[in-house]
């Protein structure tokens, strides 16, 4: 086996280790003080400001899934509150999940 075929086999996107993983109520009534055009970005922005505050992370990442539930009903009536799920990863980087079930 040639040195660049190891180079490349060997690169296999390993899933990062589960660090830390907690559940969240998130309330979001203070998104509704902004304009309407303004009130599910600036929800957004609260929950990554929430897991900021709580799990001192490197980085936040928000899932997809979550993304669509917060943007469901539109830019001018998010959730007032939205239950999650914040997994820390051994680099540091908490990705943020809405709860099954909640």
């Amino acid at each position: 086996m040639s040195s660049a075929l190891r180079r490349v086999v060997g690169r296999g996107k390993e899933e990062p280790r589960i660090v830390e993983e907690r559940e969240y109520t998130i309330p979001l009534r203070r998104a509704w003080i902004a304009p309407r055009w303004k009130r599910t970005p600036r929800a957004v922005r609260m929950v990554r400001a929430f897991i900021q505050r709580h799990m001192k992370p490197e980085r936040v990442v928000i899932s997809p899934e979550l993304n669509e539930l917060m943007w469901s009903r539109g830019i001018k009536k998010p959730p007032r509150r939205v239950r999650v799920r914040a997994v820390k990863g051994e680099d540091g980087v908490v990705t943020v999940y809405p709860l099954e079930g909640g």
